[in-house]
């Protein structure tokens, strides 16, 4: 597996060409509607309620998600994923042209006309947009991928915003404005032509163009997949509704709380959007190039603790004759711990949301993929508009303050994702290895590549610790099937992560003759279903740091079902807390440095037991 850095992708054709397309498209949405916002507020002479209107764009952008995803999702999977992303942003060129008229022209009901247009484009562009990340990237990409895809998105959204704002403050705005929401149409068309080709996953789809029963039968295909990716998409969507309800706020937040004026209003953004950059940036180192889904907890507990010190520290801040500008803000203490708090949100929210899109394409069908994420884009919307209504129920029903609404949010946030987690154990149990490999072990990897990525195969490794299975399940990128020691698998707080990934206990013959039998017929069975099963051929753990004689067991597994079979070694483990070392402490060894190796497969046939046993211990080498 390759360690490249997630930014060589952009030297790739494969990548870089959707990537701007993506980009561009981001962030004409956010000029035009934020232009169109702030044109209606502060430029346009308007009769009734401005706030009215400016709640009207909200809507208009909105609703078409609700229509047309499902449309999208059908268009993702019945026609060429390169053909339908050019069409698209065929009529995004369209779409502004009758924008930039209604800017030219001052024509309001044509600018609600092209931003319901723009809302439309984003509807259909969503699914094909997410759906052909697994065509173009291979496994160890896609996390890397998808980063960069979320770090685009909101960077642009920061950008087209703050675009917006340094447009409409000229006179000459409505040519401004019309002119570059064109040329970033037709520059994004033309990026589009570079996309390479990817065929349609299912063209003998029949289009269903009732969209409300098509809307319906999509959001159950989504939530009928394995419990893995249905909470996902919920996971997903209670991410943007948080999104919502902090971006909501925010101008008003400054206002109110920090006294600022509307350079503080763009700084918080800033920092939020650059928070969820860096925390979608990290997101492949920290998962080591494959879908981390161990991250996902991690990230909702950072959500839910600096939401609490947002609350926390909001309360009190001096207040000026003048609001505040961004650099006398920045002169006052207690706003870098606000500042701190809000890129702790973006960043653990970067954490949370690009494991979450990773696994929903990674463990969706092709045949189905953009109907799931139509399926999504459904659940976003509708959970932004939920936000929308509990903010305006906590703050004007309930009396609520800002960062009290804030507080209920964070609470919420340990509520959604504990019954996600308990209905998906899966994701407590990664996020526990993924713990341990980066707290008291840094684990070096040499050869995983040689695993197969996909199809049956034993691995044979020596056992040193009784966190072996999690230290090598947390290292290889598909799911590994551990066969163990009915007694480690016993275990507590262990037994739970042994049981969520599937591990096998296994009792010597003369201790427990049902519990031998039934963990090869289990063996079997996972093998047969081309999976990853490993297993420790000691028997035991080493009670002096050297690999004992490997058992006759593999060769039964062998004979009854002939794979390849991965040697592999773990080096570095003896003497730290979890091994049987009379020396051993729990600070002797924190944070040391192990590595686990991986051999050429070997044929079934060639891996006898002793065979295995001398190729483990050339891999082991003298570092126990």
């Amino acid at each position: 597996m390759s360690q490249h850095s997630q930014f060589a992708l952009l030297g790739t054709r494969r990548f870089l060409p959707f990537f701007v397309t993506q980009l561009l498209g981001a962030f004409n949405d956010n000029v035009f509607k934020q232009a169109l916002i702030l044109a209606i507020l502060f430029k346009l002479n308007v009769s009734g309620d401005r706030s009215v209107l400016v709640n009207l764009c909200a809507l208009l952008f909105i609703l078409p998600f609700f229509l047309f995803s499902a449309l999208g999702g059908q268009f993702g999977e019945k026609f060429s994923k390169h053909a339908l992303i050019r069409a698209i942003k065929m009529a995004e060129i369209v779409i502004m042209l009758v924008g930039a008229a209604g800017f030219l022209l001052n024509n309001l009901p044509l600018m609600f006309l092209a931003l319901f247009g723009m809302g439309t484009h984003s509807a259909l562009f969503g699914p094909v947009k997410y759906s052909i990340l697994p065509v173009a990237l291979r496994e160890n990409e896609l996390i890397g991928g998808n980063a960069l895809v979320e770090m685009g998105t909101f960077l642009a959204i920061l950008a087209g915003t703050i675009g917006a704002g340094i447009m409409l403050s000229s006179e000459a705005y409505a040519p401004l404005v019309g002119g570059a929401v064109v040329l970033v149409a037709c520059c994004g068309y033309l990026a589009s032509r570079f996309i390479p080709h990817a065929g349609a996953a299912l063209p003998g789809l029949k289009l269903d163009w009732n969209i409300f029963r098509q809307t319906w039968v999509t959001l159950r295909l989504g939530l009928g997949q394995r419990p893995a990716v249905s909470r996902s998409l919920v996971g997903n969507s209670w991410f943007w509704f948080l999104g919502a309800v902090y971006l909501t706020q925010i101008p008003a937040y400054a206002k109110e709380w920090l006294h600022g004026d509307e350079t503080v209003v763009t700084l918080i953004l800033t920092v939020f959007s650059v928070g969820i950059a860096l925390g979608s940036m990290l997101c492949e180192r920290l998962s080591g190039h494959k879908v981390e889904i161990g991250l996902v907890p991690f990230g909702s507990i950072g959500l839910t603790v600096f939401g609490l010190l947002l609350w926390w520290c909001s309360g009190g801040f001096p207040q000026a004759a003048a609001p505040h500008d961004w650099l006398a803000l920045l002169g006052h203490g207690q706003a870098w711990w606000v500042l701190g708090s809000i890129l702790g949100i973006g960043v653990f929210g970067g954490f949370y949301i690009v494991p979450l899109y990773a696994l929903i394409q990674a463990r969706t069908a092709e045949d189905q993929r953009a109907r799931v994420i139509a399926a999504n884009n459904i659940l976003n919307a509708l959970f932004m508009v939920i936000s929308a209504i509990v903010s305006i129920l906590l703050l004007s029903i309930a009396g609520l303050s800002i960062p009290q609404l804030f507080l209920v949010v964070s609470l919420m946030n340990v509520a959604v994702n504990s019954y996600i987690f308990k209905i998906v154990p899966e994701f407590t149990m990664r996020f526990l290895v993924w713990l341990l490999g980066h707290s008291m072990y840094r684990v070096e990897h040499r050869g995983l590549e040689r695993i197969p990525d996909e199809g049956a195969a034993l691995l044979v490794c020596n056992h040193v610790s009784f966190v072996d299975a999690l230290l090598i399940g947390g290292a290889v990128r598909r799911p590994v099937r551990f066969v163990m020691y009915y007694r480690i698998y016993d275990l507590p707080v262990l037994n739970f992560v042994f049981r969520t990934a599937g591990a096998v206990p296994i009792a010597g013959r003369n201790e427990d003759l049902l519990v031998y039998d039934a963990a090869f017929k289990k063996i079997g069975e996972y093998l047969r279903n081309g999976e990853l099963v490993c297993i420790f051929p000691e028997g035991k753990l080493t009670g002096d740091g050297e690999i004992d004689q490997f058992k006759g067991g593999v060769a039964r597994i062998l004979e009854e079902n002939p794979v390849p079979v991965i040697p592999m070694a773990l080096q570095g483990l003896w003497g730290s807390f979890f091994s049987r070392d009379p020396a051993k402490g729990f600070f002797r060894r924190l944070w040391s440095r192990i590595t686990l190796v991986a051999g050429a497969p070997l044929a079934p046939e060639l891996a006898s037991p002793q065979t295995l046993q001398a190729q483990v211990e050339e891999l082991r080498g003298a570092r126990r």
